[in-house]
């Protein structure tokens, strides 16, 4: 039997976990452990500063809800999910490109029908976004479900505020026989991930900036095509080029043009200035 020393500790660990099933979870489990093993080595990692870290996940652990998922915002300041959605999502250069699902998403958001005003008079600046969803060939795809959801303009989701207890900004959004789209909502505002957990204190250590540019995410699942999660950013704004969860791309980042009163996208009569933004997405076809 061979006992633990500081020179077989690793290999000991692998060979246990080389024995898990599936392959996969093999092959996880004993790269996990080498990276760990490696990872305390490298920074001679101190039994105090590991305690620490386990109260840090037992933190995050116990403020995340169905509304508040703290464990992804970890992975998206740490970079890690933007790694993933590169690592996942290798679509066509013409395809509309991912990026991260953020940890404000929910399901169940109300079918809205086109041109439909998704903020229910919220207050802010009308924003219009029109387009259409197509193939990477061009072709026009219907009955495509846009689920779609943002900040407000006070750059809050109904998760960061404690009397909203309904669905607040978000719909889903069918497109037309010709691939068409279009849905109202206010214009976001960029905004500062939650400090007021676990990953915020951690950020609240580092020169890094806890700011989101203004976004609106879109989630994209349609048959015979590849699942998009993406963004679109407000062209001109604030912090796209220090996003704290690494998701602007250049792609993603649209005009919001600023229009007089009068009619609207959707043939309604504005009596106020509103905002237009033109955008298709591009699915990427499987196989």
């Amino acid at each position: 039997m061979a006992f633990v020393n500081d020179d077989n500790i690793t290999d000991l660990a692998v060979d246990r976990w080389a024995t898990a099933r599936p392959p996969r979870l093999a092959e996880l489990m004993t790269a996990l452990v080498r990276h760990l093993h490696a990872f305390a080595r490298e920074v001679r990692l101190t039994e105090e500063e590991w305690l620490a870290a386990m109260e840090w996940l037992a933190a995050t652990g116990r403020i995340s809800d169905e509304k508040r998922q703290e464990f992804i915002l970890a992975s998206d300041v740490l970079g890690l999910s933007t790694l993933l959605v590169q690592l996942n999502n290798r679509f066509a250069a013409n395809a509309t490109p991912a990026t991260v699902l953020g940890p404000f998403h929910i399901d169940g958001s109300p079918p809205a029908e086109y041109g439909h005003d998704m903020s229910d008079g919220i207050a802010g600046t009308p924003l219009f976004i029109t387009g259409k969803v197509v193939d990477t060939s061009g072709n026009p795809l219907p009955d495509v479900i846009l689920d779609v959801w943002q900040a407000d303009a006070d750059g809050a989701y109904e998760a960061q505020l404690a009397e909203v207890d309904e669905a607040r900004l978000r719909a889903k959004y069918r497109t037309r026989a010709d691939g068409t789209y279009c849905l109202r909502t206010i214009a976001p505002l960029g905004y500062s991930i939650p400090l007021d957990g676990p990953v915020g204190q951690l950020i609240g250590q580092t020169g890094i900036s806890p700011f989101r540019p203004a976004h609106i995410h879109f989630l994209i699942d349609h048959p015979g095509h590849a699942r998009l999660i993406t963004h679109l950013f407000q062209e001109g704004g604030d912090y796209l080029d220090t996003d704290v969860v690494f998701g602007t791309k250049d792609a993603l980042i649209t005009r919001f043009e600023l229009r007089d009163p009068g009619p609207g996208p959707d043939g309604t009569d504005l009596e106020t200035p509103h905002f237009h933004a033109e955008y298709d997405f591009v699915l990427q076809p499987h196989g």
